[in-house]
């Protein structure tokens, strides 16, 4: 059964509140002024809007934890608007580690560990991180210690291009090892 919205008019819209009080919102009696083009120390928060006032510029609170607290005179909009740039700028460079995972029955064959070997070196070479897992099926847990032999054999023939992070562990029907790559040579 489908949810109904009730009929009649939608509520209004919330207007986002400023990250930062401006102008007539900082309701502190003093505050540090800092900035271009402003002379810098402690005002009355009265004298840094009519100094604001008068550069047709916005009083913004800066430091609102500081005592007093720091104010800066600036063009609000434009402000926001490089804080958000920054914002973005930092989340872009951040990295994000890539998982890559590769799958191993307890009786891999030989040919089938050298192709997967080799996806695992390319991997590795881009810097993503490796994940390989033996899954077991039915009553192939039996072969457990099958499965860890070939996933250190697998650690053993990468230890070239990666090192372990995690060795081979048992949850549930699958047994993983990590691989981290190597860290770059300057």
């Amino acid at each position: 059964m489908a949810l109904k919205r009730p009929s009649g008019p939608r509520p209004p819209m919330r207007k986002k509140e400023p990250d930062h009080r401006i102008n007539e919102h900082i309701r502190v009696p003093e505050v540090r002024l800092v900035g271009d083009n402003v002379e810098q120390g402690v005002f009355s928060t009265r004298k840094a809007l009519e100094l604001a006032d008068e550069l047709e510029l916005d009083l913004v609170e800066i430091s609102p934890n500081a005592v007093p607290p720091v104010c800066k005179i600036i063009d609000y909009s434009k402000f926001a608007f490089e804080q958000k740039k920054k914002q973005k700028e930092i989340k872009a460079n951040a990295k994000q580690t890539v998982i890559k995972e590769i799958r191993f029955g307890p009786n891999t064959s030989e040919h089938d560990f050298e192709f997967k070997l080799k996806h695992a070196i390319r991997f590795l070479e881009a810097g993503e991180k490796v994940r390989a897992y033996v899954h077991f099926k039915g009553r192939a847990i039996v072969f457990k210690e099958q499965g860890e032999i070939l996933l250190l054999r697998f650690a053993q023939a990468l230890e070239d291009y990666g090192k372990v992070e995690l060795l081979p562990k048992l949850e549930g029907k699958r047994m993983f090892l990590t691989l981290a790559p190597k860290a770059a040579k300057k």
